[in-house]
């Protein structure tokens, strides 16, 4: 056990200042519950404000020879692993609250709490990224996961909300017990919490015990619930279609990317050795997740429900760069995650937006005639819907692109050949879309919401996913860069 250090609080500062921020906007809700306008503001000054503190953390770390930095006993990391993810969860938290800012008085939602409960989500995933042994990484998820259960269930009023917020209590509930089985496994197999320690003390045992299987099948089962992985997707499109859909958009985002970060800490900080057994499985998962994915979405008339399969099949193909492994086959999984936020939020940024008193926006059948009477908008969501398809000049495209060549280069031949096969089925559903918004007759009287924040949000998620498929370079170094921190 190390010794308490004061000067280690200054590494954990962008995570102390959002909680802060995050206890203010809860006292802020209570103390003046009719001023409109103070909450968002400090809400977004909080995120804007640990963006700026990040920054500060991490210049230090791209300096030549830096090397990270562990305290408080190893228990939480600073390097550019960890930055990497916090800066896609900030810019996720971001999208959310200026989509949420005319969307939660439409529907009712309570104002002060939402955002509070937002800030401690992305404080929880913060840790995660941060985790360096077993403990603060749980702790992490958890504190991530009772915010959403609660987020999910904001729309008291209407019963699919609470239901989604049931079912994903129910399931986070039973994922959060079994990952805390193969936790157990591992530390009475090893004595250890922290990754590098665990796969110190891998390393002289016999990786033939059963018990190191069932540890790894365990963790596989739970991370494979907090990713949205066949077959532990089932509470995913009935959660995504109740929930408030900027929540939605938090899930499908922020939720997994930090679901991937703890899979990727926890997998080749803590079990490298045993990479043989667990690549097999997961070539197995990927298949079956992109797979299933897709063809249910094909079906679907519901929106939100079509995005869900949607990001369970975009999962399949984030498990194609972590089974390719090596600095190529991760530093794609890390691009491709950046990228699924901007094209991701800037679909339900969409739906949001064709979001009005009369009409949810939730059924493809709502974008009928979009082209014609509201074509900027259109247009922006024809840029989503390809860069989710994997259609040049737009980020999507470049995401695949890297993903589909780690898996050639290290010999998954045959899983990038599924996974192109796959994008040619995803391509049916996403362009049917189009197709409506294109080739339908527009209602009477198309209205969209008149939400600036709103319209600030699709624009930035617009110029992200753009910029990211036309100048891919800097973006890809930064992926690059930060997988250091992970394979050091």
């Amino acid at each position: 056990m190390g010794t308490y250090n004061p000067a280690d609080v200054l590494h954990a500062l962008p995570e102390i200042f959002l909680s802060v921020v995050a206890i203010v906007v809860l006292i802020l809700s209570f103390a003046a519950p009719k001023q409109r306008g103070w909450i968002e503001t400090v809400s977004i000054i909080g995120v804007v404000g640990t963006g700026i503190l990040l920054v500060r953390a991490a210049v230090p770390l791209f300096e030549p020879g830096a090397a990270a930095v562990s305290v408080f006993s190893g228990s939480y990391l600073v390097d550019k692993f960890a930055i990497f993810f916090k800066v896609v969860f900030l810019l996720a938290t971001l999208l959310v609250i200026l989509m949420s800012i005319d969307y939660l008085p439409l529907v009712g939602a309570p104002i002060g709490e939402f955002y509070a409960i937002l800030l401690f989500s992305t404080v929880g995933m913060m840790f995660v990224a941060s985790g360096g042994n077993l403990l603060t990484l749980y702790i992490g998820l958890e504190t991530m996961s009772i915010s959403l259960y609660i987020l999910c269930g904001f729309l008291k009023q209407e019963k699919k909300s609470s239901e989604a917020a049931l079912k994903y209590l129910l399931m986070g509930a039973f994922s959060s017990g079994v990952i805390l089985y193969g936790i157990s496994l591992l530390y009475g197999l090893t004595g250890a919490l922290g990754f590098s320690e665990i796969a110190a003390t891998l390393a002289t045992m016999d990786l033939g015990n059963p018990a190191l299987l069932v540890a790894m099948v365990m963790l596989t089962a739970g991370f494979g619930f907090k990713i949205a992985a066949v077959p532990f997707h089932m509470y995913v499109p009935d959660v995504y279609e109740g929930a408030p859909t900027t929540v939605t958009a938090f899930l499908a985002v922020a939720s997994e990317a930090a679901g991937v970060a703890a899979l990727l800490r926890v997998f080749l900080g803590a079990m490298p050795h045993i990479q043989v057994d667990w690549t097999i499985m997961f070539w197995i998962l990927s298949v079956l997740t992109m797979t299933i994915g897709n063809v249910a979405a094909m079906g679907q008339q519901n929106i939100k429900r079509m995005l869900a399969y949607s990001s369970i099949a975009h999962i399949g193909y984030v498990l194609i760069g972590f089974v390719a492994g090596a600095e190529l086959g991760i530093s794609a999984v890390l691009f491709y995650v950046l990228v699924y936020a901007f094209m991701t939020a800037g679909a339900f940024a969409m739906v949001v937006l064709l979001r009005t008193e009369t009409v949810k926006g939730d059924l493809i059948e709502d974008f009928a005639g979009l082209g014609q009477a509201k074509p900027i908008a259109a247009a922006a969501m024809l840029v989503f819907l390809l860069s989710l398809t994997g259609i040049p000049p737009t980020a999507g495209f470049v995401g695949k692109f890297y993903i589909f060549g780690a898996a050639i280069k290290a010999g998954y031949v045959w899983l990038a050949l599924i996974a192109v096969i796959n994008t040619a089925i995803s391509l049916f559903y996403y362009m049917r879309v189009a197709m409506v918004m294109y080739m339908h007759e527009p209602p009477k009287a198309l209205v969209l919401s008149p939400s600036r924040p709103l319209h600030v949000a699709v624009a930035f998620a617009v110029l992200g996913t753009l910029i990211i498929g036309i100048y891919p370079g800097p973006f890809l170094e930064f992926a690059q860069a930060s997988i250091l921190g992970l394979l050091q």
